[in-house]
Formats: C-alpha cells, structure tokens, sequence
C-alpha cells in the first residue's frame, strides 16, 4: 500500500533560515525518481534546484512560486509504494516539519511509524542518506505549550479532500501556540511590534512566514482618516527579502560594527592600459582589467597582509590570514552579488582573468552556490563600469578593506613636467581602522598607484 512521505525544505547552509519558491519543476499527479529536482528556489545567497530524496507520485506541493518558507516547512508531499521509505525521513530532524520524539511520534497503541535503513545518496544539510520515516494519522488535541501542533498521517495515499501538510496550527485560542515556527519570523515580528496572533498566515495550514510579517509592517494603521484616499501620496513600497534583504541587513552590520576610513588617490593608467593591450596583442585569452587589478591586488596585500585579516570580536585579536580570497563586485538581474575567487596569491593574470569570467557568467545565469559567494578576504568594487570616478565602499563583513577602481578615463595631466591628457582613474581603499592604521592604508594604496603608473613594478612579484 502506498505510503505518504512529506519531504520538508531542507537546510541549504551558511546559516540560512527561509528560501522562496522560484520554479516548481513537478506537478502535482507526476512521478518522480529518487534525487530528482523537484523545486528551484532562492535563498540569502543563491538560486538552488532542491532534489527530493523520495521516488513515487507527487501528491501535493506546499508553497506557491513567490511564496517564501522557513526551514523545515513541508514541501512536498510523495506517495510511495511498499513499505518503508525510499530516502531521507520527513524533514529529517529539520524544524516542525521533523518527526516528533516522544508521544506525538506514535498512535494510541504505541505503534510507531515505520522506517526504513535506506538512502537516495543525496546529501543537502538537513537531509540525505538518513532513516525514512512514513507518517501515521493520529488525533490532534488541543495544545496549551508553544510549540506548534503536529498531525501524523495514516501510511496511505491521502483522501482528495485532505491537504497533504505535515504543520496544524491552531488559532481560535488566544492563548494558544502562535502558527509560526520560523525564529527569525519570531525576530522581525518583534523588532516591528507587530503582534503575530493578530495574523493570518499565508503559508501551509495558516502557517505564518515572513512574508506575513513584511506585509503587516508595510500596511497602514486602519484608522477613518487613514483608509480615506490620498490622490497625491502615490508609493510602492518593495520587501527587502531574498538576496536584497541579506545585503541590506550585511551592509548595516558592516557600518555598525566595523569603524571604517577611507583614503584614494589619482592614478596615470596610460601605462597600465598599454601593458594590458600588448599582452593582449600577443596572443592567447584576453586579460581583463579587472585580473590586472587582482593581480597589483595581490601583490600588494603579500606587502601589507594586515589588510588580509578579520577581526574576531569574541577574543578581541586580529586575525591575519595566510591565503588571498578575492571577492569582486558583480552587478546581475537579481541584483549585487560577490562571488569569491580563491588562493589568488598563487594565480598569474591569466588564470586570474579565466576565473573572474568563469565566476562572472555563473553569477549572471543565478546558479552561484552559497560556497561561491561566502569566504572572502578583501574585495574588489569596480564601479568604474557605472560611469563613475569615486566611491566610499562599505566594507564587506568581516573583511578588515575593499579596494575600490573608478572609470579610466582621459584628463589634463602633468606628465614628465609637461601638460598632457592621460588616462586616469580613481582608487579609494575604504579600510577597517582597528587592523591597521592610515599609515599602512596608504602604504598600501600607494604601492597599487604605482603599480597602475608603472606596472614594470609587478615584474618584482610576477
């Protein structure tokens, strides 16, 4: 007899508590194999196809494209033949979708759900190659604890009229357990001083998501003067969820908690700009500014590598890193991004010009991973490429500085004692004033100036 498996959205890492729902890629009514992509969603950092560990017949999805959920939330409902699962366990221990210890994991005779030893291989953070776990129907009683209220299933296919959900929340008691289980739901909606026992909520059996509290936030008071139109007060009023809200919430942080500087200098690119087209002239892959930035880059933090640290606020010390993990401002449809370039100290300007364009396209196309935007050590913001000449970048947290390039452009210039248009660009280092002081920030910029001015310099690091 077939058995319903709810598989619950797994833990994607790097802290992440919610993704949103972009694509689904099954119906309901379709069957799917073991480890096959059943949801694309997006989370703080990056668009993920979510492979389900279970192999059978879809028989519900819970969540609609736009709609966001928490971690552990059902998201798909499975009815598999035979006995025992085929994959990971309901939620497998993530959240409320998990199977509960104790009473609520068994009927009233003690008959616990069945499980099998077997595994889809597959492993996300939250689920894989665990115990299956079928779900039994059991009673549900009013609960007077916090915790939200769990049904557990008969193992058979679901009757039509029932929602395939593994989340029952109860709202009629006003004491009762508030339908959300999300603690960072919990967070914004105290922050905000919205009362979530006076919301509905929109996900799974009224099961209150960000989303909810976002829109209670925005909405205005329902007062008589309020609800009256205001011809000339037109808004829209955009969340600041998915990839913005993670930024936003980095970027206040890092001004917060990081007491930054910033110094620049004007630089004569005329050299640097005609290194570039003879290597190009030679032949082989075309080197992008942006490697030979990377490449003076890293030349200069192997000079001052107290630029290459983080400060670790618990042991109250600088921590100077050995390796260079160059992180570099990509601009894509979704918005700002910083994918990660690693081990840059070992990489010439050729390896460095195919990675930035690798990382670069993989950015464009959304399939960055979470282990690609994570990990950096300093950071390049070329916002030259917006027609600009200056900026005071704000430091990506926990990097210790951020080297900022403006547009490379032709200006009056004293060159060899003699009035001369040249091409000439900007460079700002905004810089964390707990690692180091403005002496070696500008040593630091310094010797990137003179890079650019006189880039037979680097032949000293090459």
């Amino acid at each position: 007899m077939p058995q319903v498996l709810e598989f619950a959205l797994p833990d994607l890492g790097e802290g992440l508590t919610e993704a949103q729902i972009v694509t689904w890629l099954v119906e309901v009514g379709d069957t799917v194999a073991i480890d096959q992509p059943v949801v694309e969603v997006e989370t703080a950092k990056a668009m993920v196809e979510v492979p389900c560990p279970h192999g059978g017949v879809v028989t519900a999805r819970h969540g609609d494209e736009g709609q966001s959920l928490p971690v552990g939330a059902p998201l798909v409902s499975i009815a598999v033949e035979g006995e025992g699962g085929t994959g990971a366990g309901v939620g497998a221990g993530t959240g409320a979708a998990a199977a509960p210890a104790g009473p609520a994991a068994s009927d009233a005779s003690g008959d616990s759900a069945a499980a099998d030893d077997g595994g889809s291989g597959n492993v996300l953070v939250g689920y894989g190659t665990g115990t299956a776990t079928a779900v039994r129907r059991r009673r549900v009683r009013t609960s007077t604890t916090t915790a939200p209220a769990v049904r557990v299933r008969e193992a058979e296919a679901p009757a039509p009229a029932a929602p395939a959900s593994a989340v029952t929340v109860t709202t009629e008691v006003a004491e009762g357990p508030v339908p959300v289980i999300s603690p960072l739901v919990r967070k914004l909606a105290r922050d905000n001083g919205i009362d979530l026992r006076a919301l509905s909520g929109s996900g799974p059996e009224g099961l209150i998501v960000r989303a909810d509290v976002e829109r209670a936030v925005a909405e205005p008071a329902r007062t008589p003067a309020a609800a009256e139109p205001v011809p000339d007060a037109a808004e829209e009023r955009v969340p600041l969820s998915g990839m913005r809200g993670a930024a936003a919430e980095k970027l206040s942080r890092s001004r917060t908690e990081i007491p930054d500087a910033t110094c620049w200098v004007d630089a004569d690119a005329t050299a640097f700009i005609a290194a570039r087209a003879a290597m190009n002239a030679a032949g082989g892959e075309k080197i992008s500014v942006l490697a030979l930035f990377a490449r003076v880059t890293s030349a200069a933090l192997a000079r001052f590598p107290e630029l290459n640290s983080r400060v670790d606020t618990v042991t109250h010390e600088i921590v100077r890193l050995k390796s260079v993990h160059l992180g570099f401002a990509a601009q894509t449809e979704r918005g700002l991004v910083v994918p990660v370039l690693r081990e840059v100290q070992d990489q010439n300007a050729e390896q460095l010009s195919a990675g930035l364009a690798a990382l670069t396209r993989t950015a464009r196309d959304g399939r960055l991973t979470p282990a690609q935007l994570t990990g950096g050590t300093f950071t390049l913001n070329n916002y030259g490429v917006f027609g600009v000449d200056g900026s005071t970048p704000i430091i990506n947290h926990p990097e210790a500085a951020m080297l900022g390039i403006g547009r490379i452009t032709p200006k009056p210039w004293v060159h060899e004692g003699e009035l001369a248009v040249r091409q000439v660009v900007q460079l700002s280092l905004t810089f964390d004033h707990r690692v180091c002081d403005g002496g070696v920030a500008g040593g630091f910029l310094r010797y990137v100036a003179d890079c650019v001015e006189h880039p037979a310099l680097l032949l000293r690091t090459l």
